[in-house]
């Protein structure tokens, strides 16, 4: 194991020293998880779509966890300047990207979200979430630290811009979490509280009409509220495997749900958990989110930086709400989103995504000594 003395000036040993260990072995710990859940979980759905190599899932997903990791690891080692500028180049080519989707986009089940290249397909709205956090966040401090400056104004637009992207893909689920992190930070920041009840009478108007306006929201409510108002059928075997773990599982890949469960290794790879490792795991689990985001949150609690407070509070938000999203879908406490388990569940893009949003969160907390940029 590679040790630094607290001597050590190194760029490592700096970051050793003033990164937030905990945080950093629980996000090891959920990486670590989600291998031996994704090692459980795909090869079923490796046999059920015809590839012959039935740990392809496993090999993907290992592959992507190594630049995953090495990114956050890059991105931990930053000042508060250098994760703003890596927010905004990195917003600013994921808009450009998610725009892109609407003209060369591929077409699955009625969306255009992913853009294919050779030997990997890019969801760029994964890569716009952390990004428009940390810019929101730079926006809203300038409001603040420089009066003359419409931070706030320009945050708006850049929203506004932002949701109307995603929406005409249409991705309901992510416009949901960018908007509620943005306005989560809206508040945050102080903003004339007239102005946020507007805000929040907008949101709740706009998913109203988004119930009324996409066929697909209109039925994943529908179903949510009358089981028999449609096909509920990968909730319902979601819910049988939680039924047939029951407190300690019925061991590692001993689960039955899997082989007719058509996305237990990424929307409902927390249902697979629950069937073959239990409740105790699954609470584990739950756990390790709510400690990421907590001990977050008390490393920024007496932050003097404008920037870091709302940046990172973005961001924990962001966190814990897409699990929590994931888990609630699996355990139908609300309508189904196709969204990832962070860490946990399969996809090349939401690693590299989750990498880079992680990374901020660990540049931001890191003990800093004397005055911050």
């Amino acid at each position: 194991m590679v040790t630094f003395d607290r001597t050590d000036q190194s760029v490592f040993g700096r970051w050793w020293w003033t990164v937030d260990r905990w945080q950093l072995g629980a996000l090891a710990v959920l990486m670590a998880l989600g291998t031996v859940l994704i090692t459980a979980a795909s090869p079923p759905v490796a046999e059920r779509i015809g590839i012959q190599d039935t740990f392809y899932f496993v090999e993907r997903h290992l592959i992507m966890l190594v630049p995953a990791v090495s990114i956050m690891v890059a991105v931990s080692l930053l000042s508060p300047r250098g994760v703003r500028r890596v927010a905004l180049i990195v917003y600013l080519v994921a808009l450009l990207l998610v725009i892109a989707t609407l003209f060369v986009g591929v077409e699955i089940k009625g969306a255009r979200r992913w853009i294919h290249v050779p030997g990997l397909s890019i969801q760029p709205s994964e890569f716009v979430k952390p990004a428009f956090a940390v810019v929101a966040a730079w926006l809203f401090s300038l409001s603040k630290l420089s009066p003359g400056f419409p931070g706030a104004l320009v945050s708006i637009l850049l929203y506004g811009v932002t949701v109307g992207a995603l929406m005409m893909q249409p991705d309901l689920g992510m416009t949901f979490v960018v908007s509620a992190v943005w306005f989560t930070q809206f508040f945050l920041a102080g903003m004339n509280i007239m102005l946020v009840a507007i805000l929040g009478i907008a949101g709740v108007v706009g998913l109203v009409g988004a119930y009324f306006t996409f066929p697909h929201v209109t039925s994943r409510i529908d179903r949510f509220l009358d089981p028999n108002a449609g096909d509920n059928y990968q909730v319902s075997r979601s819910l049988e495997a939680f039924a047939n773990g029951g407190l300690f599982g019925t061991g590692p890949g001993q689960g039955t749900v899997k082989f007719s469960l058509p996305d237990s290794h990424a929307d409902f790879i927390f249902a697979v958990a629950g069937e073959e490792m239990g409740l105790v795991f699954c609470l584990f689990i739950v756990f390790l989110f709510a400690f990421i985001v907590l001990r977050g949150f008390a490393r920024v609690f007496n932050e003097t930086n404008y920037f870091v407070l709302l940046a990172a509070s973005g961001l924990l938000v962001q966190f814990g709400l897409q699990a929590a999203i994931n888990m609630g879908s699996s355990l139908h406490l609300m309508p189904t989103k196709g969204m990832t388990l962070p860490f946990i569940s399969y996809g090349g893009s939401s690693l590299l995504a989750l990498g880079i949003g992680m990374g901020m969160v660990l540049a931001l907390t890191r003990k800093r000594f004397g005055p911050t940029d």
